[in-house]
Order: structure tokens, then sequence, then C-alpha cells
């Protein structure tokens, strides 16, 4: 436990000019002609200052972890991910001058590995995604340092009821549009901790919105949603990364969730494909998945001669994956064909006309 007021003060201080020191996040509107009177958003994270959505997540957790009394000024932080929460931790840790070691599947691509090397910390591999956990831990115990558990932490360290979570600045950012109330929020669930977020910020404001969590293949969360068993578990990972678990985790909460849908692998990257034309820019395939549903959504409410406005993320640039998603010899052996959902994208905004 850390009880030195003076260093608690002067981390809690050196976080928070940070903040003042970092703009909001652009809310981006696509334009789509096929989709008249659905107007679609994109939630830029990749501006972040680490470059992704978990930059907001990362800098909770260490808050979190410092009022708790958690970390102090020689703690080594330890975290369990897929890579953009270990890269965005990794930058706070080195902000606050503590070593950093993030517990990762050895299929995480090379580029968020040395981002995290780049702030200063230090990957430690893993054969499968369903280590990370245990390996987490262990580490912590050894070394004496702090188990952040993104996992557990993320849906309590986050103010849902405001303070400028991602919630708060979609829908302020929303207020002067056509539709300002937007029909539906799309995410997808890594740790939960952001659709948990979002969903009590809509029902704690009385909002007419409603929130779809998309999951990709290989996860049990929908599964979960569909059930209520929190026991289940899975024996791979998500092809997808940053976002899909092989098991339930603390953080994702089904009971502020609308509706859950699971998206084809190959159409989270069909649909990356086709946004960099839309964009002029390459986002990760965790976007795919949210803007896939995002898509359906908007079709459905077009035939049913609904008007209205639908929000998602972009979570992170595209150019971490060069090596992965954005290789078409890596696409073929890892995820297959995606043609077949490339089709099923023009055909959603041709029947929309």
């Amino acid at each position: 436990m850390c009880t030195d007021h003076n260093w608690i003060n002067s981390a809690i201080q050196k976080i928070e000019a940070d903040y003042q020191r970092s703009a909001d996040t652009h809310l981006i509107k696509l334009d789509l002609p096929a989709l008249e009177g659905i107007d679609l958003y994109l939630k830029d994270e990749s501006t972040h200052p680490t470059g992704s959505l978990k930059h907001r997540l990362a800098r909770s957790l260490f808050l979190y972890a410092i009022c708790n009394g958690w970390v102090g000024p020689e703690t080594t932080i330890i975290e369990s991910s897929s890579g953009s929460t270990a890269i965005s931790e990794a930058y706070f840790a080195r902000l606050l001058g503590l070593p950093f070691i993030a517990v990762m599947p050895k299929c995480t691509a090379r580029k968020k590995i040395e981002q995290i090397e780049f702030y200063g910390g230090q990957a430690h591999l893993v054969d499968r995604s369903d280590q990370i956990y245990a390996e987490s831990k262990r580490l912590a115990k050894e070394l004496n340092g702090h188990y952040m558990d993104q996992f557990t932490y993320a849906e309590r360290a986050t103010d849902w009821r405001g303070n400028n979570n991602i919630a708060n600045s979609i829908f302020g950012q929303m207020k002067l549009e056509q539709h300002p109330v937007p029909t539906w929020v799309v995410m997808s669930p890594g740790t939960g901790g952001t659709s948990a977020t979002i969903g009590r910020f809509i029902r704690y404001q009385a909002l007419d919105t409603k929130l779809c969590v998309v999951d990709p293949e290989n996860s049990v969360f929908h599964d979960y949603f569909k059930t209520g068993d929190a026991s289940l578990t899975g024996d791979k990972g998500s092809r997808i990364e940053g976002i899909g678990r092989p098991r339930v985790e603390p953080s994702f909460i089904p009971g502020v969730v609308d509706e859950m849908r699971t998206i084809p692998d190959a159409a989270s990257i069909a649909t990356i494909y086709w946004l960099e034309k839309v964009l002029g820019r390459k986002v990760g395939a965790s976007t795919g998945t949210n803007l896939f549903g995002a898509l359906q959504l908007a079709c459905e409410m077009k035939q049913r001669g609904e008007k209205g406005s639908i929000v998602t993320l972009l979570c992170d640039s595209g150019e971490r994956y060069l090596d992965t998603y954005f290789n078409q010899e890596w696409v073929s052996e890892n995820i297959g064909c995606y043609q077949r959902y490339t089709d099923e994208i023009e055909t959603m905004l041709a029947s929309s006309l």
C-alpha cells in the first residue's frame, strides 16, 4: 500500500496535466448518400496520444489504482493485454517513472510490441490468450508489483455518470446534429468496460438511445448475453485484436446492452478495406466489426422507413496492422476469403437507395 501523499499528489497532478494538454477526439460523419435519412458517425479514438480508445481506460486505471493506494513510487505495473491497453499504460507508466510489463499473446501485432517498448515497457509473451491472466498475477507476486487487471476494473475505474467519459463526449458532440440523440450506439467488447460506460450513461441520462454490442468470432460475450452462463469459456482467441474474449470478463455488464450480434471476422476485414476508400486512411479490424454492425442497423432502419443517427467507434489506426490485417498473405492464411462480405456491403448500400 502506498501512503506517500506527496508522491500520490504529484502522480495525480502529472496525469491531470497530461489530460489538460490533450484535446477531445473527433466525431466523423460518413457521407453515405445511399442511407439518406440515416446519419452514421465514427468517434475517432485513434487521435489520442497513444493512438487508441484504450488511452481513456489507461488513464482511469492509473487514477483508480493510485487513489486506492495500490501504486507507489517503486511499483512495477503489470497488465494483461492484446496490445492497445498495454501501449497506453506504458505511456502513463513512463509519465510517472514506473516500470511496466505487458503480458501478451505471441500473436500480437509486432507494431504494438514496438510501441510498448518505445514508451519504455517490456512485452512478456505467452502462447495463448487465455494464459495472460495467471501469468500477470504470477509476475505481480514475483516482482511485488501491481497487476492493473483491466478486465476486472475497466467498468468501475471510469466515472460512467459523466466527467468527460466517452459517452459524455459523444452525446455532447451530437447536440447540433440533425438527429442529436442517436437511435443506436454500436460498440464491440474487449474488457466490456466501454460498453458498460456507454450503456450506464444512456440510462442515467434517460435517453432513448439503444446500445448494440457486436462481438467477433471465438468470443463468449454474445453467448453469455443469450444464456446468462458466466462460466462459458472458449478454446480459441479472437482473431480481431483488442476485442472478443475466451472467457466472460467481470467488466462486461449485459444488463446495459439492448442487442448483441456476432460479426464474422471476414466481414470485419472487408469493412476496413471499404472504409479506407471512404475515409482515405486505414483503421484497425475492431473498427470494421463496429462499422459492419452499424451498417446492418442503418439498412434495417432504412427498410422500415425510419430516420435517425447511429454512432460507432473508430478504435485505432490501421498502421498498427500492416503485417496482419493489411497483409493479404496473412489475411488469406488466418481469416480466409472476405469477398462475400465486400459484396454484402455493396448490396446493403445499394438496397438502401
